[in-house]
């Protein structure tokens, strides 16, 4: 039985609390009614504070950051999506381009799994064609129409982490190209067809 710590009276089964227990119990009761108020600010404040997605990178060729909200309430926000894609830059010729959203979903969702708001340190992301020709004629491992010139790609690595959790993470997902390279320590990712290699 509950009793209101204010009510003087006392049934016939209860034994009397001294002065003091009965302070200390109105007290502590008295608190936590007050407090319930300010509980339920917080919790509606909670409630109504936007969901966003942030994203973090370091182009290690120009050493330049980008940290930025990309979308918010279920939206993505040009300003945040600008200032990543500056960075996301081809830093050989300067061309930018519209990185495709559906790269920065997946590299959120990355992040989810494994549980980090670590910056992603950035090998690739978007080639123009010229720089691309000028790839895949001294390297047979890039492909002559990349999902990198239209925006769709990124190579990455997580300082701290395993490359093959970046893998095991991605791959999990199956929303697009999982490329391994121990050997040159990154992961490329892209939104093209589910498929790893």
């Amino acid at each position: 039985m509950i009793r209101n710590p204010f009510d003087q009276a006392h049934s016939s089964e209860e034994q009397p609390e001294s002065g003091r227990r009965r302070f200390l119990r109105a007290g502590l009761s008295a608190c936590a009614l007050l407090s319930l108020p300010m509980a339920a600010s917080a919790a509606h404040a909670a409630a109504a504070k936007p969901y966003e997605k942030k994203l973090s990178f370091l182009n290690l060729h120009t050493g330049e950051r980008a940290q930025a909200v990309y979308w918010a309430n279920g939206h993505y926000i040009s300003d945040g999506m600008r200032t990543i894609n500056h960075v996301l830059r081809d830093h050989r010729t300067g061309e930018r381009y519209a990185i495709d959203t559906d790269l920065f979903d997946i590299l959120h969702l990355i992040q989810h799994k494994l549980g980090t708001q670590q910056e992603f340190h950035v090998i690739s992301a978007y080639r123009s064609p010229a720089t691309n020709t000028q790839l895949a004629s001294q390297s047979g491992g890039v492909a002559k129409n990349s999902l990198h010139t239209h925006g769709k790609a990124i190579d990455i690595r997580i300082p701290g982490r395993k490359l093959t959790d970046i893998r095991t993470a991605a791959m999990s997902l199956q929303a697009g190209g999982v490329g391994y390279y121990p050997s040159s320590n990154f992961v490329h990712l892209d939104t093209g067809n589910f498929r790893y290699w």
